[in-house]
């Protein structure tokens, strides 16, 4: 009969851990151990090729559109995946919201991993309706994603929240000790 540690001695090996990892890093706001788990360069070409082979695209059913789309993906994959790590680890070190992955969530798609070889996928639903499907490699011996599906959807729903946080930024408050000014100091010019 094996022992208990021989049998959860892959367990690091797996991409139920990395998963498991990655939410570990995102919930203790570390962005920089987070973005250990995700290939950006990967993510974002994958993402680039699902809005480039989209049907609703202006380039749908054109060859040479298509062609190009992908070679501009290709080439501006890089600096673009540069700059998602970036904002991504800010955004985990601020603990926003929006990047936390429900215990539940987290559950639901380690039970439904599928694995063949170096290659994994998960489907899941979060508390907000979001469906997530996520495909995970082992890169270099470590479990990462490499690609979110159905990004065009979560892009345009941070697009919308940065739209709405453009629109109607916050008030900025006075000092506790600093009272504010009655209606008709306006501090124009022609007041004395």
């Amino acid at each position: 009969m094996p022992s208990p540690r021989g049998r959860f001695s892959n367990l690091p090996d797996t991409p139920s851990f990395a998963l498991f990892q990655l939410k570990q890093a995102i919930d203790a706001r570390d962005g920089a151990s987070a973005a250990r788990y995700i290939d950006f360069q990967q993510v974002v070409r994958n993402a680039g090729y699902e809005m480039v082979d989209d049907p609703n695209s202006p380039n749908a059913g054109n060859i040479l559109g298509q062609f190009l789309g992908k070679g501009a993906v290709d080439l501006l994959s890089g600096p673009m995946a540069a700059l998602l790590q970036s904002w991504a680890t800010q955004q985990v070190d601020n603990g926003n919201p929006d990047l936390q992955m429900p215990a539940a969530a987290v559950l639901g798609a380690l039970v439904t991993m599928h694995r063949t070889g170096d290659v994994a996928f998960t489907r899941w639903q979060d508390h907000k309706g979001q469906v997530w499907e996520v495909r995970m490699a082992r890169e270099n011996g470590q479990w990462k994603v490499v690609e979110v599906k159905n990004v065009k959807q979560l892009l345009d729903k941070l697009k919308r929240q940065q739209e709405k946080r453009f629109n109607n930024p916050p008030e900025t408050a006075l000092p506790p000790d600093v009272p504010p000014l009655p209606p008709d100091a306006g501090g124009s010019p022609d007041t004395p």
